[in-house]
């Protein structure tokens, strides 16, 4: 997060020492590093909901893309089911010409 070396975090604990003195300084750190904890659950908590947020918003896409193939795969059956009929009924008149033109005979 951020970029802190080993002679920065030492120049600010000398100053800390400095101003709040050997005696404040346990407690002072001590508090720092509860809050310091404290942030860094609230971060790796914002991040968690971040990532079950894109999880989910990823999963009704799959979901939405689903739908509409097997809504697709549907249309495609009754178009099928739509060409079966017409050939049984081309099939039918076919044989209803040929017995007339025998019956003509």
């Amino acid at each position: 997060m951020f970029d802190f070396g080993f002679w920065e975090v030492a120049l600010i604990g000398v100053i800390t020492l400095i101003v709040v003195g050997p005696e404040r300084l346990p407690a002072i750190a001590r508090k720092v590093g509860v809050y310091v904890g404290k942030l860094k659950r609230f971060v790796d908590k914002v991040k968690d909901d971040v990532s079950e947020e894109l999880e989910a918003d990823k999963l009704k896409l799959e979901a939405s893309k689903l739908k509409e193939h097997l809504n697709m795969e549907d249309e495609d059956s009754s178009i099928v089911d739509i060409i079966k009929d017409t050939k049984e009924t081309l099939g039918e008149v076919k044989k209803d010409i040929n017995k007339i033109k025998s019956d003509k005979s």
